[in-house]
């Protein structure tokens, strides 16, 4: 299994993010509205985002910079693969704020979840406490809670290939 390849589907792209990416992704991220629900609301602040991005870069999984009809519109990550346990998460997502309450983010995350059941059984989605856009956002994949981490402040959501019915063809 490799978790590090970019992924594209129709008229979207998931590249690989290099180091010398980050200010065209600072420059999606400087908007404060994007980082309201997230743990860390200082992220579209240069210093805060740059521990963001170079914890991508260090992530095994590898961290995706977003591309819709060619235009960068965020970053997302596969992030600690359990080859014993068969699960990996996806999460660290975030988009341009236009990209709000479209279809895009199912259609990313479907292609991500198609890619990652060719490897794993499960796929669990940490989010945190206050995210409440994102919730929504993983129950609409079809994910379930399955458990409230109170230590970290975040619900840990759960995803099965065999609960998991994609149809590629909404990816559009």
């Amino acid at each position: 299994m490799d978790f590090n390849e970019s992924l594209s589907y129709k008229n979207i792209s998931l590249q690989i993010l290099r180091r010398d990416d980050f200010d065209k992704l600072f420059e999606v991220a400087s908007d404060p509205k994007i980082w309201d629900q997230h743990d860390d609301k200082l992220r579209y602040k240069r210093e805060v985002f740059k521990k963001f991005f170079d914890s991508g870069i260090s992530n095994p999984q590898n961290c995706y910079l977003i591309y819709y009809k060619g235009e960068l519109v965020g970053s997302t990550r596969y992030y600690e693969y359990d080859s014993v346990a068969s699960t990996i998460k996806i999460g660290y997502t975030f988009y341009a704020k236009k990209y709000w309450g479209t279809s895009l983010n199912k259609k990313v995350k479907n292609l991500m979840l198609s890619y990652a059941f060719n490897f794993v059984e499960t796929v669990f989605f940490d989010v945190w406490i206050d995210n409440f856009r994102s919730q929504k956002a993983v129950e609409k994949l079809g994910a379930s809670l399955y458990k409230k981490d109170s230590l970290r402040e975040r619900f840990v959501f759960k995803l099965t290939k065999e609960e998991c019915l994609l149809d590629l063809k909404n990816i559009k």
